[in-house]
């Protein structure tokens, strides 16, 4: 059997590594172009395209997959499936219709629940219990392909977004060498999808996202901390500078305190009034500066009860 293989990111790379071991024929790996990083703009290509590489594996970048002059090109691969995990861009029919046994996509949610570009860090945030990776044969619509086949993956309380990415690449890399024989000898089931999911669209996660609201609970921001770490972290405003909140806890009620105000500094930490209770932040890092628990940020930073934590600058 010859597999096509579509993917970008870091998550993408135990599948294709899985893959690989498992001895599949990989005729080629399609991936994004490759993008200027750094102070000196320097071309990095992506991790799918790294690993490719290191496996002597064709490797494909075409700035847009509907293009006339690609599709020609993987038509001549002539793949009998393509495995699609996290590409990063829409897959036009005549692509999805192409090889006999079709385009399957691993997606890590526990579909119907999380389509969307970001479901991962979205299930952190909503305080879900379990996550998980499913396996569906793509159609034109987005994430609501038939599903093939899935696994479930807790989600502890201490879960960040990256973390639960690392849980979940491993999972769905083990997930697909399990599901692709049955594709193959045509003993896989595949199960339609409900037409609505039962929560909403997981958006493509932005910088803004990560800036913290007060006046929310502190349960919620706790969540939001930890489901915006690694990237694009969370944040607020002290003094006018940025400063990210890589680590918080929730504590005890605020009392009266407006939301945002820094109630009490100690070696716990920086004690800050939400909607409801105090959201104690363990780890931070201002603008300009190194991540570091707050102890070590205090000795170097002095910060008096009554201070604003402020959404500008």
């Amino acid at each position: 059997m010859k597999l096509v293989y579509m993917g970008t990111p870091d998550f993408a790379v135990p599948p294709l590594e899985a893959l690989v071991r498992a001895g599949y024929e990989i005729s080629g790996v399609v991936t994004q172009p490759d993008k200027p990083k750094g102070r000196g703009k320097a071309l990095q290509p992506t991790p799918v395209k790294e690993v490719a590489l290191k496996y002597g594996i064709p490797v494909y970048q075409p700035e847009k997959v509907k293009e006339p002059g690609f599709f020609e090109t993987l038509k001549q691969l002539e793949p009998d499936i393509i495995v699609v995990a996290a590409f990063g861009q829409l897959i036009p029919k005549a692509v999805l219709d192409l090889p006999r046994f079709g385009c399957i996509n691993i997606h890590a949610s526990l579909l119907p629940k999380y389509r969307g570009a970001a479901p991962i860090q979205q299930a952190v945030i909503d305080g879900e219990k379990e996550s998980g990776v499913t396996i569906m044969k793509m159609g034109t619509g987005l994430d609501t392909g038939d599903m093939i086949s899935r696994v479930v993956v807790p989600i502890t309380p201490e879960e960040t977004g990256g973390s639960l990415f690392d849980k979940l690449a491993l999972a769905g890399a083990e997930l697909l060498t399990e599901t692709l024989p049955d594709i193959f000898d045509g003993t896989a089931e595949y199960e339609k999808q409900p037409q609505e999911s039962p929560t909403p669209y997981a958006a493509m996660i932005t910088k803004q996202m990560g800036l913290l609201d007060f006046t929310k609970t502190a349960q919620e921001l706790e969540r939001l901390v930890r489901g915006m770490s690694p990237w694009p972290s969370a944040y607020t405003f002290l003094g006018g500078k940025n400063l990210k909140v890589w680590k918080s806890r929730v504590g005890e009620c605020c009392g009266q305190q407006e939301p945002g105000t820094i109630t009490a500094v100690d070696a716990g930490g920086i004690h800050v009034a939400c909607g409801d209770r105090e959201l104690i932040l363990e780890e931070v890092q201002l603008e300009g500066k190194k991540r570091m628990d707050t102890a070590a940020f205090l000795r170097g930073y002095k910060i008096e009860p009554g201070v604003k934590l402020t959404n500008h600058k």
